[in-house]
Formats: C-alpha cells, structure tokens, sequence
C-alpha cells in the first residue's frame, strides 16, 4: 500500500438546459478538441458555489446563478497524451444562466459555447472531456435535485484567501 496520501482534484461543473437544449464548452485539451460543461478546478479561498459561478463566466462568459445540487461525482482518467492518471471529484449544479456579458473572452483554450440536446450530448461522447459531461445531462434530465444546503463552507476556507 502506498503511504502516498489520495488526493482528488476537485472540480465544478455548471449544468444549464435551456430550451431542451444544454450549454457545453468546445475547449482545446491535450488530447484534441473536446466537448465539456462549463467546469473547472475549484480554487483556494472559495466555495464549490463560487467557483461554479466563477468557472461559468470564465467559459461561458455567461453570469451562472446555481439552483440546485444535481450530484457529487468521481472519475478516474488516464490521459492519452501524458499516461498521467487523475481521480476528479466533481460538484455539478444545475441552474439558470444570463446573455453573454459584451467584451468578455472566453478563457483560454475554450474555442466556442454549444446548446445541444440530449441526443446530441449523447452522440458525441467520443468528443466529451471525461464521461461525467454525459453523466451529468443525464442525471439532469432525468430530474436529480439536491438543495444547495447540503452544501456547506467553513469560515476557515475564506481566511488569508479571496473570498471572490
């Protein structure tokens, strides 16, 4: 057994239907182009709900206003380029979001935002960043819920950080 401690990287994801349709992120990764929901790695100093909201605007250029928790997930990849393998520990919320804001750019790397359906998501899972982007539609659809109170950030994870 190794004494290494697991760590998980801890990430975020922003779940939007508009319409019967999903915003997703077309962003260049290491293995190529690929198709993702508006997520990123949560930041010290913030909680899981800030850094949505704020992974949201970086993608999407959009001002994301969470409603509800749709689940905590886990995921295990191998990255084909690198052989590097990395446990995500991800929170997806589920919520509303707003025009894009003129004269913001997209975060680097990000090429495009989508609304695509369901059956769209699901056809190009070969293109997906990781298989939590279909998981998270699905378990979307299929009505998963959670109030954001069962959420909870210490004061501790504020101190000598930005609270944002």
């Amino acid at each position: 057994m190794s004494s290494e401690r697991f760590r998980p990287s801890v990430t975020v994801a922003a779940i939007v239907e508009r319409d019967g349709r999903y915003l997703l992120v077309e962003e260049h990764t290491p293995e190529g182009l690929r198709l993702n929901n508006p997520a990123g790695h949560l930041e010290p100093g913030e909680s899981p709900l800030q850094g949505v909201v704020r992974e949201a605007l970086e993608e999407t250029a959009r001002h994301f206003a969470p409603e509800a928790l749709v689940g905590v997930y886990l995921a295990r990849l191998r990255r084909q380029s690198t052989g590097e393998d990395v446990t995500y520990l991800r929170f997806a919320f589920c919520g509303s979001v707003g025009e894009p804001r003129p004269g913001r750019a997209l975060d680097h790397g990000i090429v495009r935002t989508l609304w695509l359906t369901p059956q769209e998501i699901e056809a190009s899972r070969d293109r997906h960043r990781s298989p939590l982007v279909w998981q998270c539609v699905a378990d979307h659809a299929a009505g998963r819920r959670h109030p954001l109170q069962l959420l909870s950030t210490d004061p501790s994870v504020y101190a000598g950080g930005s609270a944002g």
